[in-house]
Parts: C-alpha cells; sequence; structure tokens
C-alpha cells in the first residue's frame, strides 16, 4: 500500500468522486507524551443537534481521540442551544452543521442570542464550517459573532498549481499565542488545509491562518476543475482574508475556522490501491488543533 501526503488531493477528489473514497482513518494515533490534563480536564461538547456532517462517531471521531489523550471530557450534545442546554461545558465544537430547510440557517434566532450570552459569559467557542453548502448554514450565527464567511470554495496557486489544498507557513501565519503554544516544542509552523471558505476577520480578531494574495473563491467543485484545466470562471478574490481565525467576546473565547479536514484524519482510497492520509496526519495540524483548544481553555494566555 503506497502512502502519500499529496498538494491535489481535493482536485483528485473533484476530478473522479466515484473513483475515490474518502472514510475516516481509524488507525490514527494521537502524539500526545504529556496530556496538558490528567483528570478532571475540561468538558468538550460537540455538537450533533444540527444535522451536522461531523460527529464523534463518524467524521470527527479522530478529533475526539487526540482531545481525550490530551484528558479533555470529550462528550456529544444534541440540544438545542440554550443556558441550561450549555452549563458545565467549557467548550462548544460546532463542526459543519447543516439547517433543516436548504438554504436557510442551521440555527434559530434564540439559539444564536443564548450562545453569544454564553460566550460572553465567559463560554469557549470553536466554529468549524467548511466549503459550500456549510458556511451558508452557519452564516447568520457567524455573523452575530461578527464574521463573514464567504460561503464557496477557497482556491490558491502553490507550486505552479492551482490547488484547494492550501498551505500556511511563515507571514501567512498570524501573530498570536495559538500559534505560539506554551514553549518553543509547541510552535506551529506549517498548517494545511483540504479544501475549505475563507472567513472575514472580526474588529479585535486575529487571522490564524491567511489566505494567500491570489486566492480565489468561486461557487463549487465543478468551477475549481475548469480552474484546473485552465478555464475562466466567476470568482471573488479573497487573498488577505482567513481560513481561521480569533478573538475575545466579553469574558469568551472564540475561534472560527473555514476548513473541517484539518481537525480530523481521513485517509483517501485511489484506484489500483495508493491512499493519501489528510488532516491531523499532516504537518503541524495535530499541534494547531491541540493549541487551538489550549488557548480555549486557557492553558495558552
Amino acid at each position: 500500500m503506497k502512502i502519500a501526503f499529496g498538494l491535489a488531493v481535493a482536485f483528485a477528489l473533484v476530478a473522479a468522486p466515484a473513483a475515490a473514497q474518502q472514510e475516516v482513518d481509524t488507525h490514527y494515533r494521537p502524539k500526545v507524551e504529556h496530556p496538558a490534563y490528567s483528570a478532571n480536564g475540561p468538558v468538550v461538547a460537540v455538537d450533533e443537534g444540527h444535522r451536522n456532517f461531523h460527529t464523534l462517531g463518524g467524521r470527527y471521531a479522530p478529533f475526539g481521540k487526540l482531545l481525550t489523550a490530551d484528558g479533555y471530557r470529550v462528550q456529544a450534545s444534541s440540544a438545542p442551544f440554550s443556558s441550561d442546554a450549555l452549563k458545565g461545558v467549557d467548550v462548544l465544537v460546532i463542526a459543519n452543521a447543516l439547517p433543516a430547510e436548504r438554504g436557510g440557517s442551521a440555527f434559530s434566532d434564540a439559539e444564536i442570542a443564548a450562545l453569544k450570552q454564553w460566550v460572553q459569559g465567559g463560554g469557549s467557542l470553536l466554529l468549524i464550517s467548511d466549503h459550500a453548502p456549510f458556511g451558508r448554514a452557519a452564516s447568520a450565527l457567524a455573523a452575530a459573532f461578527g464574521v463573514d464567511m464567504g460561503t464557496g470554495y477557497a482556491v490558491a496557486r502553490q507550486d505552479g498549481k492551482i490547488t484547494a489544498n492550501i498551505e500556511f507557513s511563515g507571514g501567512a501565519l498570524g501573530a498570536h499565542p495559538i500559534l505560539h503554544g506554551r514553549d518553543k516544542a509547541e510552535q506551529v509552523r506549517h498548517v494545511k488545509s483540504f479544501t475549505g471558505q475563507s472567513l472575514g476577520v472580526p474588529a479585535g480578531g486575529t487571522a490564524l491562518l491567511t489566505l494567500p494574495d491570489d486566492a480565489l473563491e468561486v461557487a463549487n467543485e465543478r468551477a475549481i476543475d475548469q480552474l484546473r484545466r485552465g478555464d475562466t470562471v466567476p470568482g471573488r478574490r479573497v487573498g488577505a482574508r482567513a481560513q481561521a481565525l480569533a478573538f475575545t467576546l466579553g469574558k469568551g473565547r472564540v475561534v472560527v475556522a473555514g476548513e473541517a479536514a484539518m481537525f480530523s484524519a481521513q485517509i483517501v482510497h485511489f484506484p489500483g490501491g495508493e491512499t493519501m492520509r489528510m488532516g491531523l496526519w499532516a504537518d503541524d495540524d495535530e499541534k494547531f488543533a491541540l493549541n487551538v483548544l489550549h488557548w480555549l481553555t486557557r492553558l495558552i494566555p
């Protein structure tokens, strides 16, 4: 079996969706030598009450495994957001929620108000919303926190090729405690994302992952494939927008990510037996995910 970390995984999936199969990598093992919490760690609730594409029992099982290895108490939450439902929760994670009706918001106005009040009172939120249709489903919630979601597919040119597997290093990594970690060993130097959307950074926020100057956001996978062939397609220039950002609100903390796979571990199977791992296996993605949680739980000031 051949294992590869390819830059063109997103386009491979676009070009041959019927041939390439993507699934959770059950062989993923977290690299946590010194857990942050030895006992009674913070409670991390992963939302499963909004038709979420990523759940603890499914595509985010590796994410749950990583946090558990670091000493967090990870649990699924299917209740609508309210002050009662959020009691006892230290960090709420929302990953790729979907609405009950196509094109609508995944969250009610009452839920959005309750969640914002909870964060202002000291709660921590990790909101992850991927490329279309997930961005639109979470756009009302994001807007309540001052974040503009691009709602499309972000692509860039790297190594001479158009790709949705965007790499972030050097100046593309923001000056923020999440990237610095608690010591030199936790410093994040290189993060890779795997097809996501762009995000507008609110006043007072910091871009953790900044899209390159030539980044473009297009409507769908077909448009990405057309770009790869050299065709001209409608798109929005999103250079200098973010694919992950962080800010404080009242007593609380918020991280918003425009790409979901970098917080999980997945494997893509191609015809002929070749496989490709993506997500937490890549570069500093695992370190980045842990640092995000460490900042949200105030281990990192």
